[in-house]
């Protein structure tokens, strides 16, 4: 567990844990909005061929339930 007066890398500062937990929400909060439309821009729409493929080949009934956790890796976790 991490002090909170303990510094943490947040990109190229260190900050205080409690710091680094806002900006990341920060971070996550301007782009949460738009996060399709980012994948669309950056893929030509390519993303949306690969998680329907991906998500077929689940063999998931009809009330299945498909969370997208949004990870950023470009894989699928």
């Amino acid at each position: 567990m991490t002090k909170t007066n303990e510094k943490v890398d947040f990109g190229y500062k260190r900050v205080s844990a409690p710091a680094k937990d806002k900006l990341v929400r920060e971070v996550f909060e301007s782009v949460a909005q738009k996060y399709d439309l980012m994948n669309d821009a950056m893929s030509v729409g390519v993303h949306r061929l690969w998680k329907h493929d991906f998500v077929s080949g689940l063999n998931a009934g009809p009330d299945s339930s498909i969370l997208d956790l949004a990870g950023g890796t470009g894989d699928i976790a």
